[in-house]
């Protein structure tokens, strides 16, 4: 299938966004809940300079070829496009996606992409945010895990308690 509005064939195309630096089943449920809203969906990705500058050093834990590749192996993601800006504003005016999703998280006003996708006849969908998931929670339980110091080469990680 090919993206752009004229050549979708009545087709809906969904697009979200964001970092996807550790993935996890918040995000996996949120991608799910945007495919359902069309016939494919697009998944924008924070490059490795736009997460570092988002989410500071350290960040992201995997670069971005690898997420991509990760993303782009879920059954609910039909393609993944890396951009490099703070904001995925330039591929969503040239994208102009049939339907923008974000995380319930997000103030509807400063969702990024609105003003174009609804002036484009879009529409806007804030999906809720599947609660007990945060890649900042994962990391922070990983640093004290390890009480903030690397590990040496070899070392194996304590067994998890079930």
């Amino acid at each position: 299938m090919r993206f752009g509005r004229e050549k979708r064939n009545g087709r809906r195309v969904v697009f979200t966004n964001g970092c996807f630096d550790l993935l996890h089943p918040g995000h996996m449920r949120s991608l799910e809940m945007a495919r359902e809203l069309g016939d494919a969906l697009i998944v924008g990705l924070n490059s490795d300079a736009s997460v570092r500058q988002l989410k500071g050093e350290g960040r992201p834990i995997l670069p971005e070829r690898e997420r991509a590749e990760i993303l782009a192996a879920l059954e609910s993601v039909d393609a993944v496009v890396i951009f490099d800006d703070p904001t995925p504003r330039e591929v969503i005016a040239r994208l102009l996606p049939d339907v923008l999703v974000k995380g319930g998280d997000w103030p509807g006003d400063q969702i990024v992409g609105r003003e174009e996708v609804e002036a484009a006849g879009g529409r806007v969908v804030s999906i809720p945010v599947v609660p007990g998931y945060s890649t900042s929670a994962i990391l922070r339980k990983i640093r004290e895990s390890f009480g903030g110091k690397p590990q040496p080469k070899g070392a194996r990680a304590p067994r998890a308690e079930s």
